[in-house]
């Protein structure tokens, strides 16, 4: 007997498939922000493996760095953040708070190296102009987070 809440339209193969399909670099928005810092001159590394958490962009003239957040997958407090899947709760609220302990974890670790960090959520790339001036801003002038 199936439990009404723990259904799932798809076959366990299928949603494995779906799920492994889910890119955690070079997304749309991620490529979007990417190409709007670029117009505006800045100049960055991606994806460096020698630092915590290997941020999406790094900004070495600038010592900072970029995490480009999913508001689902990091907890974000946005709507699509705070939404939790109505199947298999428990899973889904551990996996988040993980992924923001983990967050917290390398924000710290890279803050104690020195370097500036940003996050972008994936909501505020709504605004993606007005988002890249403000991320470039403060990377110019060395404002923090």
């Amino acid at each position: 007997m199936t439990d009404p809440m723990h259904t799932d339209v798809f076959s366990p193969e299928k949603r494995s498939s779906i799920m492994r399909a889910v890119k955690s670099a070079n997304t749309k928005p991620e490529i979007a922000l990417r190409k709007a810092l670029f117009a505006l001159g800045l100049r960055y590394r991606l994806n460096v493996k020698d630092l915590p958490g290997k941020p999406d962009l790094v900004f070495p003239k600038h010592r900072a760095v970029v995490f480009m957040h999913g508001c689902f997958w990091h907890g974000h407090d946005c709507a699509r953040g705070g939404r939790v899947p109505k199947a298999n709760r428990d899973y889904w609220r551990a996996k988040i708070s993980r992924n923001k302990e983990r967050d917290a974890q390398n924000t710290a670790a890279l803050s104690s190296q020195g370097w500036r960090v940003f996050t972008v959520w994936e909501c505020e790339l709504k605004s993606l102009v007005s988002t890249a001036h403000r991320l470039a801003r403060r990377l110019r002038t060395g404002q923090k987070r």
